[in-house]
């Protein structure tokens, strides 16, 4: 009795734990599965992002919320997320993307060529110019430096208080580390005021060299316009600023001289075109496009030129080429003939009466003759008052 008494208490007592062992591994479960719910959630609820597809604003709800009755997560992106809001976003992404890889990509080669001052601010600059060279031309170089273009602490003061950027612009020889480019890269020890170009200098290559230009120019500063003037020329800056001031308001315009001479189809003479057949019949005249001698675009058609121009074509003459690229789009053209003044007495009859010009030269040298001997004379007789671009309000 006392054995049996004995083991009928004892089997009472190990059933009695063993209920209550049961119940504390049940709660336990039950809370460990809880809180795994509670810490998994959101990533059990929130439809995961679909490679390439680009995030915008125009999408209101980045997070769709799934209901119960429908757990197909693609048919719910497919009501909240709009075609073509998308497809428009992913376009002007694409686009900036491109634009900002062609930028880069020119400041890295120009950074690679030895170009001074390349510009990390977020300045906003008025205008770019680029003046024209060539590995034979120092003495037309120092000939502009003793006349329109600021030196020295001067040239640092136009950039900072007038927003204007002024480089002689030239690419590099056929030859690596030739003659030719260390004589350059001596004078711009001296200066500084060049900017080198990922371009092989030539003749019949200037067309390239003026895409290679803006889109560098574009790249490294900021400015609502790009200039490109010929190194032979005289330039009267506070006029040149005026005028493009008059034209701030404006996305697309292309501020020259404009012409339209004729398609010389005819072999060996001067400025001879080579595609003449795509002009139409032979005497057939160009399309209206500026001057070579000195031209002004914004920055909209500067940047147009950069994002296309492994696509633009070139033609014989430079300043074609530049006209070329923008037929077809929404551009303004603006002839204006103080860009196109002759060397005195022209240009000094004109400063008489008021009208002062931008850009002398003369039409048959295409440029002023003999620049190096006579922009002294110009810029004494044609040049506006020293003090005019440093009181000029644009």
């Amino acid at each position: 009795m006392s054995m049996k008494s004995r083991g009928g208490g004892g089997g009472g007592k190990f059933a009695s734990r063993s209920v209550v062992s049961w119940k504390w591994v049940l709660f336990l479960c039950l809370s460990s599965f809880c809180a795994g719910m509670f810490f998994t959630s959101n990533r059990m609820w929130t439809v995961p992002e679909a490679n390439g597809v680009v995030r915008t604003s125009g999408i209101k709800d980045d997070r769709i919320n799934l209901r119960s009755e429908n757990c197909n997560p693609n048919l719910d992106i497919v009501k909240h997320i709009s075609n073509s809001t998308l497809i428009k976003t992913i376009g002007q992404k694409f686009s900036i993307s491109k634009m900002e890889t062609i930028a880069a990509r020119s400041v890295h080669q120009s950074i690679l060529s030895g170009s001074p001052d390349i510009s990390t601010s977020n300045r906003k600059y008025l205008m770019v110019i680029g003046i024209n060279t060539a590995f034979s031309s120092r003495k037309r170089r120092d000939s502009v430096r003793e006349t329109w273009m600021p030196q020295g602490e001067k040239r640092k003061k136009l950039e900072e208080e007038k927003g204007i950027i002024i480089r002689f612009v030239i690419g590099h020889s056929s030859t690596v580390f030739g003659i030719l480019d260390r004589a350059i890269e001596a004078e711009e020890k001296i200066h500084g005021d060049f900017l080198r170009l990922e371009h092989v200098e030539g003749y019949m290559e200037l067309s390239a060299k003026t895409k290679t230009y803006f889109a560098t120019a574009v790249a490294l500063w900021d400015a609502e316009f790009y200039i490109k003037v010929d190194d032979d020329v005289h330039v009267n800056l506070a006029t040149l600023g005026t005028i493009l001031s008059g034209h701030r308001t404006k996305p697309r315009v292309y501020i020259g001289c404009m012409k339209s001479g004729p398609v010389l189809a005819r072999k060996g003479v001067k400025y001879h075109e080579p595609e003449y057949w795509k002009f139409g019949e032979v005497g057939n005249k160009y399309f209206r496009h500026a001057t070579g001698q000195l031209y002004a675009i914004s920055k909209d058609l500067a940047t147009y030129i950069s994002v296309n121009q492994h696509v633009l074509h070139k033609y014989a003459n430079e300043d074609v080429s530049l006209g070329s690229w923008f037929i077809g789009l929404d551009v303004e053209h603006v002839d204006d003939r103080r860009l196109c003044c002759g060397t005195p007495p022209d240009c000094e009859w004109k400063a008489l009466a008021g009208h002062i010009c931008v850009a002398s030269f003369d039409w048959r040298c295409s440029g002023i003759c003999r620049s190096f001997e006579r922009i002294m004379e110009v810029h004494k007789r044609c040049g506006e008052d020293e003090n005019a671009l440093w009181t000029a309000g644009f």
